[in-house]
Formats: structure tokens, C-alpha cells, sequence
């Protein structure tokens, strides 16, 4: 299994809506329908400030994770990212068996 945490900084003022558009696009429904997805999860700080986004995707393999950087919702939050994020981070976890 592969486990990614990704951390968006968005523009300032803007994560909301970078959020909204996500599930407005029901990007989040279609990377959760792809085969091998375990886990994809939008997450807010628990204060809710700050201009920070959590994503943590499960994928059951490295085949399954390139054929998601493939798909045509992928390519759609790439372009969102564009119009709303500053900084991507992002942390890749193999868990232990």
C-alpha cells in the first residue's frame, strides 16, 4: 500500500474555495471510484485558520497510483491547483507489512 500526504498551501483567502471546487467537480467522488483507491480524503486544520489543505490518499499499489495521474479528474485538479494553490507538499509513506 501506498499512503500520500499531500498538503496544499493555498492562496491566501482562497482554500474554501479551492475545496468547493473540488467536490463541486465531484473530483474527489471519481479519484474514491478508481480501482485501487483505499482512502482519499479532504481535511481542514481543526482551528480552521490558515490557508492549509490536508489530502491523504491510500492507493493499494504503484500501478494503481500512475494509472490515477492518468485520469482526466487528475488533470482537472491539476489546473484548480493552478488557480488556487501556492505550494505543494507532498509525503509518501509505504507502511510496514
Amino acid at each position: 500500500m501506498i499512503v500520500l500526504n499531500v498538503t496544499y498551501k493555498c492562496k491566501p483567502e482562497l482554500r474554501e474555495e479551492f475545496l468547493e471546487a473540488i467536490l463541486r467537480e465531484g473530483i474527489d467522488i471519481d479519484c474514491r471510484a478508481e480501482a485501487g483507491n483505499v482512502k482519499y480524503e479532504y481535511y481542514l486544520p481543526f482551528d480552521g485558520s490558515g490557508d492549509e489543505l490536508l489530502l491523504v490518499e491510500k492507493w493499494r499499489d504503484a500501478d494503481a497510483l500512475a494509472l490515477h495521474f492518468k485520469q482526466p479528474h487528475y488533470q482537472r485538479l491539476m489546473q484548480l491547483k493552478e488557480r488556487y494553490v501556492l505550494e505543494t507538499t507532498v509525503d509518501r509513506l509505504r507502511p510496514k507489512p
